[in-house]
């Protein structure tokens, strides 16, 4: 396998600038931030994952959890996964047939309720301590193309001005993080294989990301600049 160590470290040196931005808000605004232990509103949330995420959800699931765990979870999974690509689809509709813009999609998204395959049955989180960067950021304000989001349990008034997380920013660095993985495994032209590739946090626990899957990846790489040259 590659080295994906330092991959892994810059991350977690994201990770933990946006926790540092988390608790600046929390500090605040205590009165509008209303997270608590039970409340699992953005466990519902639908989301993709860049594959520099998804990769480190994936190898923190199979190195801390025991399998009996990660077992009932792929379950779980399985049942998201089919719930996710049915609003995929659905978006893909709007978008082609249906003409929509990208606020009218964001807007449909953002609606959409799908269980979090790592939320058990005690309404807590089986991976809080690898838990991806937009459940982290959930209960204070954030971007994305310009337009806020603001979890519907808060206290944060819209129309007001807060300290606001921008996520295109933090997905930008998600994103280089994810060409810098691909480089390491070997796969030319990394740019344009990311492309379209994010997942959601179903497919993420469910697909082996092992040399097999770098290996087709810079196969596949290779088979596209033969068939461009």
């Amino acid at each position: 396998m590659f080295d994906y160590q330092t991959v892994f470290e810059k991350y977690e040196a994201l990770v933990h600038k946006v926790d540092q931005a988390v608790d600046r808000v929390h500090a605040a605004h205590p009165g509008e931030v209303r997270c608590r232990q039970g409340c699992s509103d953005c466990c519902f949330a639908v989301f993709d994952l860049t594959l520099a995420e998804a990769f480190y959800l994936n190898a923190h699931f199979h190195w801390e959890l025991a399998e009996s765990i990660r077992e009932t979870i792929i379950e779980r999974a399985e049942t998201a996964d089919r719930q996710a690509y049915q609003i995929k689809h659905r978006l893909q509709r709007m978008r082609q047939r249906e003409g929509k813009n990208d606020s009218e999609l964001l807007q449909y998204l953002a609606e959409q309720r799908v269980r979090c395959p790592l939320l058990n049955e005690d309404n807590g989180c089986d991976g809080y301590a690898f838990r991806p960067i937009t459940c982290r950021i959930y209960g204070i304000p954030a971007a994305i193309q310009g337009t806020p989001r603001i979890c519907g349990l808060t206290g944060f008034q819209p129309g007001l001005s807060y300290p606001t997380v921008n996520l295109d920013r933090v997905n930008e660095e998600l994103f280089d993080l994810s060409r810098r993985l691909l480089q390491e495994a070997g796969v030319e032209d990394p740019e344009q294989r990311l492309r379209g590739m994010v997942m959601p946090v179903s497919e993420a626990l469910m697909t082996d990301y092992d040399e097999e899957f770098f290996r087709l990846l810079a196969k596949r790489s290779l088979q596209d600049a033969v068939v461009t040259a």
